[in-house]
């Protein structure tokens, strides 16, 4: 479980000073979204939960009639995220809960987030809150991951380091919009229409240039869900517990890439 107050304090911080690696990891994702998405002419745009920005910051670039708006909890994301869209025009960071944000002068024609929307303490609550600050028959697409097992770059590592039920239930996580049923209902009940969940694979880049692998590690030991229980190891342990990580890293190599299969959904609805 991963709480608001965290991804206002640590995980916000963490994630803000490695958002180069999370980009590269989701870019594969990144481009189906976006795809997905299409052009988007005069339209106001939020994306929930933005991160550092990289959705936000590709559409502003690609769609300089659009106006673009991004909202997190995190104020270090926020602030990455303005330093890198400080050049464009069209596009504003903002602090923010979207679970209760309500904007004087902004109803957004689109709503996006790359998986951005599992973390919410209560779902139903805060996508009617959306739908309700969102323009009449505005649409909404999201991405959040399938199942664990079906994300080895997760689900494995995990195993390694035998961290316990990880990605089960729906405890605001990574994993907690895994089941196509209970995402579908959240929206149904928060009075979304015309839901659909598309499955979609791409490859979790996690390690790149000459030395893939211990690139590879080093994301592993700052971000995701397996990081906080390499770091609670030391001395021995530790050594080990990096060790089994680095072989698992190795036999996903190729040239100069560690990349691993990822599953997601891509979530359309109408308001």
């Amino acid at each position: 479980m991963t709480t608001g107050t965290e991804w206002r304090d640590a995980v916000g911080r963490n994630w803000a000073a490695n958002y180069r690696l999370t980009d590269r990891a989701f870019s594969g994702l990144t481009e189906r979204l976006l795809a997905r998405i299409g052009g988007l002419g005069e339209q106001g745009m939020l994306d929930v939960g933005c991160g550092a920005g990289e959705l936000s910051l590709a559409l502003a670039r690609g769609n300089p009639q659009a106006k673009v708006v991004g909202v997190d909890i995190s104020p270090e994301l926020v602030a990455a995220a303005r330093e890198r869209g400080e050049t464009l025009t069209n596009v504003d960071f903002v602090e923010a809960d979207a679970a209760h944000w309500q904007p004087t002068d902004f109803a957004p024609d689109l709503l996006v987030s790359r998986h951005g929307v599992m973390f919410f303490d209560v779902p139903v609550t805060a996508f009617a809150n959306l739908r309700a600050l969102a323009a009449p028959g505005a649409r909404m697409v999201f991405s959040c991951f399938r199942s664990a097992k079906l994300n080895p770059w997760a689900s494995d590592l995990a195993s390694l380091l035998k961290v316990p039920e990880f990605g089960q239930g729906t405890a605001p996580g990574p994993f907690a919009f895994a089941d196509e049923a209970y995402v579908h209902g959240i929206l149904d009940n928060a009075g979304w229409q015309d839901i659909a969940l598309e499955p979609v694979d791409f490859a979790y880049v996690a390690g790149a240039g000459d030395d893939p692998v211990e690139d590879a590690m080093e994301l592993f030991r700052r971000i995701g869900p397996a990081a906080p229980a390499l770091q609670a190891l030391k001395g021995e342990e530790r050594k080990l517990a990096e060790g089994w990580v680095r072989d698992w890293a190795s036999e996903h190599r190729s040239g100069n890439l560690v990349a691993f299969p990822a599953a997601a959904w891509i979530v359309s609805a109408r308001n």
